[in-house]
């Protein structure tokens, strides 16, 4: 019965995503901007609802990555196998991303979306990015109430590993306090699944108001650059993160993909994949067999790092401009955007705005004309739906990859079709 009631929720959804689209673009033609309708409907009514959804999925993020951190971290009886956990999640973090803006750039390259393209470029504010030290140097919590109040995930993460480490030293209080963090990760679990049950209506809300402000006429003039995106997108979801499962998970890809889709639809509805991490985090434990000493790891870490969506837009977006403007780049400077935008994931995460803060750089690298970048701000909301639906799979692939080597990946729940639907 609850199988069939959590089927039945993703069809909801689904459903509710396809009266979305279409009460968007009706809406769109019909109502204007400055109707009382759209006021106090779409902007109003639509606008809080879908707020609520999301404001209820963060409400469980800091929780759900302080308590399960703490717990997989505390069962460690060895913690070099942590550095060693950690080690194999970043360098896969690190590579997955690399490949990302490979491909996005080599598709770029070959689909020439900025040839004969003329746009006007509109107002773009840049932002400063943060030095490597100062991030280095921001990690470090100072205060971990103040970095859980304020959402910071490296510095949240860090404090759950350190606290979890000196409960794992600490005898018999140690085990005491283990057992009080696992009664919480169990009451926050049941609190994410029921939660969940908002998701139709967050999503339906959230959806409607999006297609009505862009319409569907605002992809018209970037068609080439929306859809160069869109098909790199889907090679890194449908291609590369099921070659990764098969050969370093020795897993069947079809499980993976088949179980990812309840994730996507939240990661697809919140364009965040903080937001989307409870799901993420229960969809890999329950559904994918990895341990929650690995989960809670790499999960949340690559929520806060691993951005192959972001690296996926930066490349086709960097070759974009430099095609508008007329700019061949050498192979020096697509080899120096590879580098920037992989390193530029780590060095800017929990920075707010951090896709077009990445693609600032990238841009200032390679000596891109910074401006171009308001010319595809206005379709940025649609793509970001759809990369943070790849951000979230590779951040359960590299769980996946990562359990298998430590031995704490769970095959017979792998490959059980009905694992974690209750």
């Amino acid at each position: 019965m609850q199988a069939q009631s959590a089927h039945k929720l993703s069809v909801h959804i689904l459903i509710a995503m396809g009266l979305a689209i279409v009460a968007g673009a009706v809406l769109k033609g019909v109502v204007a901007p400055d109707s009382v309708f759209a006021i106090n409907v779409i902007d109003g009514a639509f606008n809080a609802i879908g707020q609520i959804f999301i404001r209820s999925l963060q409400l469980l993020v800091i929780p759900l990555v302080f308590v399960s951190l703490v717990c997989g971290t505390s069962s460690l009886t060895d913690i070099a196998q942590l550095g060693r956990i950690g080690g194999k999640a970043l360098g896969l973090y690190m590579l997955t991303t690399a490949a990302a803006i490979t491909l996005a750039i080599v598709f770029a390259l070959l689909f020439s979306p900025g040839k004969g393209v003329a746009l006007e470029a509109g107002d773009f504010d840049v932002k400063a990015s943060p030095s490597m030290w100062d991030v280095l140097i921001n990690i470090m919590p100072k205060n971990p109430i103040e970095a859980m109040a304020e959402g910071n995930m490296l510095q949240v993460i860090l404090f759950s590993v350190l606290l979890g480490i000196a409960i794992s030293q600490s005898g018999n209080a140690g085990k005491r306090l283990n057992e009080f963090f696992e009664d919480w990760n169990t009451v926050i679990l049941k609190l994410v699944h029921i939660l969940v049950m908002l998701a139709p209506y967050g999503v339906f809300c959230l959806l409607t108001r999006v297609v009505y402000q862009l319409g569907l006429d605002a992809i018209a003039p970037l068609a080439k650059y929306f859809g160069t995106v869109l098909f790199a997108l889907l090679i890194q979801l449908l291609v590369i993160y099921p070659a990764l499962v098969t050969v370093l998970a020795r897993a069947n890809p079809v499980p993976f993909l088949s179980k990812m889709k309840g994730a996507w639809i939240f990661a697809f509805s919140t364009a965040s994949s903080n937001a989307t991490l409870p799901i993420t985090l229960s969809t890999v434990r329950e559904k994918l067999g990895v341990s929650n000493r690995i989960a809670s790891f790499s999960v949340p870490l690559g929520a806060t790092i691993n951005m192959d969506g972001t690296a996926i837009m930066q490349g086709v977006a960097t070759v974009f401009i430099a095609q508008v403007y007329g700019i061949d780049l050498t192979m020096t400077q697509i080899l120096t955007v590879i580098a920037t935008a992989t390193l530029a994931s780590i060095g800017t995460a929990g920075v707010p705005g951090v896709g077009l803060i990445m693609l600032t750089l990238v841009l200032q690298q390679v000596g891109l004309p910074i401006e171009g970048i308001a010319m595809i701000i206005g379709i940025d909301r649609l793509l970001d739906m759809s990369r943070t639906a790849v951000n979230i799979t590779g951040d359960a692939a590299v769980a996946c990859i990562v359990a298998n080597s430590e031995n704490e990946f769970d095959r017979e729940t792998f490959n059980d079709p009905k694992a974690g639907e209750d």
